[in-house]
């Protein structure tokens, strides 16, 4: 799409506002903010309970869009409350941009070509995390961060902590969150990520200034015991719910069975023995009866094995709802079965404690048997036909 105009026009044309969440920052808005009219008046500040100059530094401002609160609320809230006006105000995608100097204004341009280009995306500005007076801790968290967003959405990024994002309203200005404080910019992404919403990158300059010069607001303990609670519990949503979900889908599409031929069959870079082995570890870990943490499992050790994680993550989908409870009875059953046990009423009312402890042991040796015993089966399937394949193919 090819935007007329200078930028200012293209930020209108567009509905694009920039969003600027702040809290005691007061020794850098006013040049952030001078340094945005430059590309556009379409500025929306929050003042999050600031307690320094920043009221009375603000009203010389006061032609844009300024929304102050007290107490402080935390990062999350001033984005929420950003989102909401914003979308009140007929903006269809919100930039946004910290106030403590970090980020340039001047790649508000590149925003605008990449909004262009891909609507309804969400876009995140990626940092170059490996520049003078990057914070060690803060280029550890970032790798941290993309590991668990590539977990919960399946999309590789290169930095998902950067701020400077769009965010496309329709979604980012409607959702209910859980969170109100700096997790909310892991939270945002990935939802709108589950709403099947495209998530990309530019890459953005950004300013680290030396350690006796900067401020944060962050608190390692708190917010990153936070930020691990929150990724917990995504992490379990993706892996019991939105990986299967998106799996089903795709095999009532065209596409999908296409995305599936290409990465079984196509990547002749693969040898079939590992292509057969990433299938064979995916329906092990979809059926060995750790109900709840197969994925949590498998996902790290398919990484340090270096299999296929989509292969993998494709076949673990075997014990998807409605089929597991089939793979409980067979479990049950096969390790019944196996140990010789004679008595195999399950009536609750009619069992003893023994009955329990039996029917449990049973459970769980038969379904890691019964896990074996599919894994392998499932590998000498898949290397006779992908040898097949690939014979028929020379």
């Amino acid at each position: 799409m090819n935007i007329p105009g200078s930028i200012a026009q293209q930020f209108d044309t567009l509905r694009v506002c920039v969003l600027v969440p702040t809290y005691n920052n007061e020794q850098t808005l006013a040049q952030v903010l001078d340094d945005i009219q430059q590309y556009t008046r379409n500025i929306l500040v929050v003042n999050d309970g600031a307690t320094d100059s920043t009221p009375e530094l603000l009203k010389s401002f006061s032609h844009l869009h300024i929304l102050s609160y007290q107490p402080n609320r935390g990062k999350g809230h001033a984005l929420k409350v950003g989102f909401r006006k914003a979308l009140e105000l007929g903006y269809d995608y919100a930039i946004t941009i910290d106030s403590d100097g970090q980020h340039y204004p001047s790649d508000l341009p590149a925003f605008i070509e990449a909004i262009a280009a891909q609507p309804g995306a969400l876009i995140i500005g990626a940092r170059n995390m490996d520049q003078e007076h990057v914070p060690g801790k803060s280029s550890f968290g970032n790798k941290f961060s993309n590991f668990w967003f590539w977990v919960e959405t399946g999309i590789r990024l290169p930095d998902t902590q950067s701020g400077y994002r769009v965010y496309p309203l329709k979604h980012a200005g409607t959702m209910k969150y859980f969170t109100r404080k700096y997790e909310l910019e892991i939270e945002a992404p990935v939802r709108i990520a589950w709403r099947n919403v495209p998530v990309t990158y530019i890459p953005v300059k950004v300013y680290y200034p030396p350690p006796g010069e900067r401020v944060s607001h962050f608190r390692p303990f708190k917010d990153f015991t936070r930020i691990s609670i929150l990724n917990t519990f995504l992490t379990f949503t993706a892996l019991l719910y939105i990986h299967p979900r998106n799996f089903i889908k795709k095999l009532f599409t065209k596409e999908g069975w296409k995305e599936l031929y290409r990465v079984a069959l196509q990547r002749p870079d693969e040898t079939n023995v590992r292509k057969a082995t990433s299938i064979a570890f995916g329906v092990f870990m979809g059926i060995v009866p750790i109900w709840g943490f197969q994925l949590l499992v498998g996902i790290p050790s398919a990484i340090a094995l270096r299999l296929n994680k989509t292969l993998f993550l494709i076949a673990a989908n075997i014990s998807v709802f409605p089929i597991t409870p089939i793979w409980w009875a067979l479990s049950l059953f096969c390790g019944k079965w196996l140990l010789g046990y004679e008595d195999w009423h399950l009536n609750p009312k009619l069992m003893s404690l023994d009955d329990f402890k039996e029917a449990g042991f049973s459970f769980f040796f038969g379904g890691t048997v019964l896990a074996i015993v599919m894994g392998l089966l499932s590998y000498f399937i898949s290397i006779l036909l992908l040898n097949k394949y690939r014979k028929a193919n020379n």
